[in-house]
């Protein structure tokens, strides 16, 4: 009797068991490469009648957008092994674009496996090493190309002719239709490359927006005043980083005829030789695909020689022909997440999927007249988050409590109902999707950024923690007047942060008191003293 039901309960249990995962939901995580916030409709941007982004605007519509998210270094791979590890830089030990990533450690996506989930990625990862704690995955090396891609696979590489969005979301929706387990519920990353430089746009879109002047930032011609070294010896200005040849797809015929020799001899040499990287994106097109982008831009390009711009006027052009280009790839990434909002509802798999959008980091549009990230202030500081999750989202919903990217892999190991390690750094997200504050929620931020004087752009190394209200950030190191110097902003007063007042002695007290929570936080975050 007893050997009857234990048989009878073991029966019951191998039967609940599934109902019981297909009650956990399914998680879509959709993250693009240097999407700005201000280039997201829903955010209310300068940008927003020139509608970039139907697709996303819904989702957050549908759902719940975040208005304080934040990153703690503001560049690729670090943000991308935070989202990885739930770690701060200094502890997950990629503390800049430079060298490999260890994925040997401790990492979400391996503990969503133990936890029952299959895991898939598809798309940029920029994190060198072998690909760990993925049932599936294929992966763009490095940067990526904009055109005929090459991808990584378990089969090894492989090259895929058409633009990279397309393809990085067909393929993300092959796995969905056609490889995942239907009885398990899963964990699909869908890492978008644009729209990162050179700002390569789909050969469809590369006429949208040409009748259009896209609207300024007030700040295009930001003049530095009252800000440190930092911001005067940057070198990611529109003005004179920005280059007409690779960013700005303006080639002179002789500039031309140099590059097809360079790459006639170089393929002489390897008839499977694909140029990649800036300067071969255009040579990596089919001859085909190429007559399609010399009929978009020729005509363009040659109006602009003929005007042989200066000055404001040429910053202006540069600004319009960066800024429509950028949001063309958007708009191309948009294209991606409808396609699989559309198969997630017509599949019947949209009531238990949770979809989010986000990105790696900020991005300048011309604000400060920038391009690029990486500095502490708002436009790279912040980054978009988007999240649907039908019956536990009030659709509409907006959060302003302050959150950061160390916090996803808690969220996604509390939403699958993984154990959490307590070395992990972040909180967990799910109670503010439900609208539910913790008391103790955070009321601060720490921010690190290491890439200087190896990395590009020549932005100093600098740290810093901010509030709802108030900046404090720190530049240090042998570059810096005095080993370092500091700016104060008070984002109520200051939203654009024009005028450092680290000096004003209104704010004495306050920053004081920022420069003790700063220590606090690296004390909590067990950051090491930086010199």
């Amino acid at each position: 009797m007893k050997n009857c039901l234990t048989k009878v309960a073991m029966l019951l249990l191998f039967l609940i068991l599934p109902s019981m995962a297909n009650e956990r939901p399914n998680i879509v995580f959709i993250f693009s490469d240097d999407h700005a916030f201000q280039a997201i409709g829903a955010y209310g941007s300068r940008l927003k009648d020139m509608d970039p982004t139907p697709n996303i605007d819904k989702l957050a519509a549908e759902g719940m957008r975040f208005d304080r998210f934040y990153v703690g270094n503001s560049i690729c791979a670090p943000s991308r092994a935070t989202l990885l590890t739930g770690k701060h830089s200094h502890l997950n030990g990629k503390l800049d674009n430079k060298g490999s990533f260890n994925h040997d450690q401790q990492t979400f996506p391996k503990l969503l496996q133990k936890a029952g989930y299959q895991t898939a990625i598809v798309g940029k990862t920029h994190l060198a090493g072998k690909i760990q704690g993925f049932d599936y995955w294929e992966t763009l090396p490095g940067q990526g190309n904009y055109y005929q891609p090459d991808f990584d696979t378990e089969e090894g590489r492989k090259t895929y002719e058409g633009y990279v969005t397309d393809i990085t979301t067909d393929k993300s929706l092959d796995w969905l239709k056609n490889k995942r387990k239907s009885d398990k519920p899963f964990m699909l990353m869908i890492h978008q490359k644009a729209p990162h430089r050179s700002w390569c746009p789909p050969l469809d879109l590369l006429t949208k927006w040409d009748d259009i002047t896209v609207p300024e930032p007030d700040s295009l011609f930001d003049d530095y005043n009252t800000r440190t070294t930092a911001a005067h010896k940057q070198d990611m200005s529109i003005e004179v980083t920005m280059n007409l040849p690779n960013d700005l797809k303006v080639k002179t015929p002789e500039h031309n005829a140099l590059m097809e020799a360079k790459f006639a001899k170089i393929k002489s040499r390897n008839k499977n030789y694909r140029p990649s990287g800036e300067r071969g994106i255009y040579y990596r097109m089919t001859p085909e695909q190429r007559k399609v982008w010399d009929a978009a831009y020729n005509p363009k390009n040659q109006k602009f020689l003929d005007a042989k711009l200066t000055g404001k006027d040429l910053v202006r052009w540069k600004y319009q022909r960066y800024m429509k280009d950028y949001l063309r790839c958007i708009y191309a990434v948009d294209q991606g997440v409808g396609k699989v909002m559309d198969y997630l509802k017509e599949q019947g798999l949209d009531k238990n999927t949770i979809v989010m959008y986000s990105s790696d980091q900020g991005f300048y549009l011309g604000e400060h007249g920038w391009f690029d990230k990486r500095f502490m202030y708002e436009e790279s500081f912040r980054t978009p988050l988007v999240v649907k999750w039908p019956a536990k989202i009030k659709a509409g919903s907006v959060n302003t409590d302050l959150a950061q990217n160390i916090d996803f892999a808690t969220t996604f190991l509390d939403l699958a109902g993984a154990e959490i390690p307590a070395d992990l750094q972040g909180r967990s997200m799910v109670p503010l999707f439900k609208g539910e504050k913790p008391a103790d929620w955070r009321k601060s931020l720490y921010y690190t950024y290491y890439e200087y004087p190896h990395g590009s752009h020549s932005v100093r190394k600098h740290e810093g923690v901010s509030t709802k209200r108030y900046k404090l950030i720190r530049f240090y190191g042998t570059d810096v007047p005095n080993g370092e110097e500091w700016e104060f902003y008070d984002l109520e007063t200051d939203p654009k942060e024009m005028n450092n007042s680290f000096n004003n002695p209104e704010y004495a007290s306050k920053i004081k008191e920022l420069k003790a929570e700063l220590q606090n936080l690296r004390v909590k975050y067990k950051a090491p003293e930086l010199k």
